[in-house]
């Protein structure tokens, strides 16, 4: 296959990305981050993996039945059984991909699969021969590949292309790998494979080094044409390649990056907003591209070089990527029409009574907070919408707090629409409620990690809070918005309690990870 200047969006958030510590998704928060990335542009979503549990395969299932113009990859280890659950799950997508792996490594060989190397051979090729009788669209990826004997992961790849493999994947599966190594060694296989015409060479990288997205341009540079990549760069450990980083690279150094891709990069900040949303990882203030700092200038030097011309110290439009600037102001004395226009222009496809439901929690909100910025409208479509139908939900808080109280909550929830209320005491306001709710809920989780912070300036800003649960070996992180921060905290820690309850009900086995 010839390797064209056309990159190939490979998008894993719902796969790899999920698998980052409490960021587990339901099916129907992963078909609603599927929606966002075909309006994003993607060419592949990687929807999950199909044996890992049943609620994985339902959501891979849904998700392969609703994408249009993507097309729609399962991930499955290198066995029939898994080949065939994958297959099960995406075979009414309009274009299914199945995504087979094995490790090449020496290291994985001897000790994790306890495997000779003709035997991975054998194993690899099975597994290619057998998905591609299902379908002309196989991946092959060989786990730990930065770290595999190039030679061998030459004549893997050459084997399972002639099995039947279009695409072939290198992954830095423990971000060992440096970029000028990583360039090598993509040369290398693109050179000494005999048949890479015949298939697309892809890579994966993680960022433990933090060189996810440096290697995988160095990889680009040398003829990799699929860039396997996150929002926001979640993922195992310290995460994945960053489909932001690596688009705007390409889009803004064309000097340097003859490639392009099909991505709409108006809609990477709407999108980035969404996963973060429903995954509870916030992004951070000074992260590349997606962060609240990214167009922010401070000093003085700056600010005066930028209104002068924004060129002086910008190097991309925040236009370019999603980043509105407002000239319509939002309040309490807006309409539905002027809230549904710029919902629309954020990238958010909503449904008429999903509208609805934003708008009435707008018109709340307006109420008590002077004017409604874009970070507001990404919070209120993530408590109004994305957390419906949840198992526990705030219904009622009552605070009593002081210098001369005894802190104590009053709060009323419904469990499964079934209401129950409660007061009880705490060290203070916080803890106060969170015993209440524990109590109320009867669960017995431990609380790792709480944080605050403004999603705007001023004191009538919104708090974020983001909490992390742990329960039974089971982590879930939690997250709520509200200008009362004890509300937001509540909000928070429901949101990581009805996370607790999802993944006990739908436990997520682990593959291992490419």
């Amino acid at each position: 296959m010839k390797q064209e200047n056309r990159v190939t969006i490979f998008d894993t958030t719902l796969r790899d990305g999920e698998q980052s510590p409490g960021a587990s998704m339901n099916a129907a928060e992963k078909l609603r981050i599927a929606i966002q990335l075909e309006l994003l542009g993607v060419d592949v979503i990687e929807a999950g993996f199909p044996a890992a549990s049943e609620g994985d395969f339902k959501a891979v299932e849904m998700i392969a039945g609703k994408m249009k113009k993507c097309q729609v990859a399962a991930l499955c280890r290198a066995s029939e059984q898994d080949i065939t659950k994958a297959w099960e799950a995406i075979k009414d997508a309009a274009f299914p991909r199945i995504h087979t792996f094995i490790a090449t490594s020496d290291i994985h060989l001897e000790y994790k699969l306890r495997m000779s190397r003709e035997e991975v051979l054998e194993s690899a090729v099975k597994a290619v021969t057998y998905a591609a009788s299902f379908t002309d669209n196989v991946e092959f990826s060989a786990e730990d590949g930065s770290r595999s004997d190039p030679a061998f992961l030459c004549k893997v790849f050459e084997a399972v292309i002639d099995a039947g493999a279009t695409t072939v994947n290198l992954p830095d599966t423990v971000g060992y790998a440096v970029p000028e190594e990583f360039e090598k060694l993509v040369s290398y296989v693109m050179k000494n494979t005999p048949n890479m015409d015949k298939a697309v060479l892809s890579v994966h990288c993680h960022n433990d080094l933090g060189l996810a997205t440096a290697n995988t341009l160095a990889a680009i540079r040398a003829g990799a044409r699929q860039a396997e990549v996150t929002i926001n760069g979640i993922g195992e450990r310290a995460g994945n390649t960053s489909l932001e980083e690596v688009v705007m690279s390409l889009g803004t150094r064309p000097n340097y990056f003859p490639e392009s891709t099909g991505i709409d990069t108006t809609k990477i900040y709407p999108t980035s907003r969404l996963v973060s949303s429903i995954t509870g990882i916030m992004v951070q203030p000074n992260r590349a591209i997606v962060g609240a700092n990214a167009f922010a200038h401070e000093a003085g030097i700056h600010q005066d070089g930028v209104l002068k011309n924004p060129m002086t110290y910008e190097i991309m439009k925040p236009e370019t990527v999603g980043v509105t600037k407002n000239a319509l102001v939002l309040g309490k004395h807006s309409g539905r029409h002027a809230l549904y226009t710029h919902i629309a222009e954020k990238g958010y496809n909503l449904s008429d009574d999903e509208l609805s439901t934003v708008f009435e929690k707008f018109k709340h909100l307006a109420d008590r907070k002077k004017s409604i910025l874009d970070e507001d409208i990404d919070a209120l479509i993530n408590e109004g919408i994305l957390r419906s139908a949840e198992v526990f939900c705030l219904k009622y808080l009552h605070i009593a707090s002081g210098t001369t109280v005894h802190p104590y909550a009053s709060v009323h929830l419904t469990i499964n629409d079934r209401m129950v209320k409660g007061a009880t005491e705490g060290n203070g306001p916080i803890d106060a409620v969170f015993n209440t709710i524990s109590r109320l809920t009867d669960t017995k989780s431990e609380l790792l990690r709480f944080t605050i912070s403004a999603l705007t300036e001023g004191t009538d800003a919104q708090g974020d809070v983001t909490v992390r649960l742990s329960e039974d070996g089971i982590v879930a992180l939690g997250k709520g918005s509200d200008p009362d921060i004890i509300t937001a905290s509540a909000l928070a820690y429901i949101n990581g309690l009805n996370r607790l309850e999802y993944l006990k009900t739908n436990p997520v086995v682990k593959p291992e990870t490419l």
